[in-house]
C-alpha cells in the first residue's frame, strides 16, 4: 500500500501556526538564517513569522536576545540553557505592535569543523518556547557543516511542529 502524501514539515508548521493564530520569530546561531528562510519559502509565511535574528557572535546573543552574560561566560554559547534564553529573547525582540511572538524557536551548537566551548562538532540545542514553557532538545550530528547545519532545520521545524501540535490540544 502506497504511503500517504505527508506534506512538507515547514509548510505543515505554518499551517498550524496560521491555523492557530499563532506568530514564530527565530533566533539562529549555527544554522545562520536557514531556518528562517526555510519558514519564509513557503507562501503564507508572513501571516505567522515575525521575524528572524541571526545571532552568530556571542556576544549578539547577549546584548541583542539577553542570554545571561554570566551563563555565556560559564559555559559559553552552546548550552540548553542558551538555546532557552534565546527562544525567549527573539519572542520579546521581535515582538508586533507591543505583542511578543507566540512561538520563538532557537539553535545554538557547534557545526564544525573545530569543536567549540568543550564541545565536539555536531553538538547541537535546539528550543522551543510557547507561553511559559521552553522545551530544549539536545542532538549529536555527524556529517559535514552543511549537513550538520542542514539536519538542525530539519529537526527545529520537527520540534516546533511537535510543540505547537501539542498545544494545540
Amino acid at each position: 500500500m502506497p504511503e500517504a502524501h505527508v506534506p512538507d514539515p515547514a509548510a505543515r508548521l505554518i499551517a498550524e501556526l496560521t491555523r492557530r493564530q499563532l506568530t514564530i520569530a527565530v533566533a539562529e546561531s549555527l544554522t545562520g538564517g536557514l531556518l528562517a528562510a526555510e519558514l519564509i519559502r513557503i507562501p503564507g509565511a508572513s501571516a505567522v513569522v515575525t521575524g528572524g535574528v541571526v545571532a552568530y557572535n556571542t556576544a549578539i546573543k547577549r546584548s541583542v536576545l539577553g542570554v545571561d552574560a554570566g551563563l555565556l561566560r560559564e559555559h559559553g554559547a552552546v548550552h540548553p540553557q542558551v538555546a532557552e534564553q534565546m527562544a525567549a529573547g527573539v519572542r520579546r525582540v521581535l515582538a508586533v505592535d507591543g505583542r511578543d511572538a507566540d512561538v520563538g524557536i532557537a539553535t545554538t551548537g557547534v557545526a564544525g569543523p573545530d569543536p567549540q566551548d568543550g564541545r565536539p562538532v555536531g553538538t547541537v540545542f535546539i528550543a522551543v518556547a510557547i507561553g511559559e514553557q521552553i522545551q530544549v532538545r539536545e542532538l549529536a550530528l555527524d556529517g559535514s557543516r552543511a549537513a550538520i547545519r542542514a539536519a538542525v532545520v530539519t529537526e527545529a521545524i520537527g520540534a516546533a511542529l511537535e510543540v505547537a501540535s501539542v498545544e494545540a490540544e
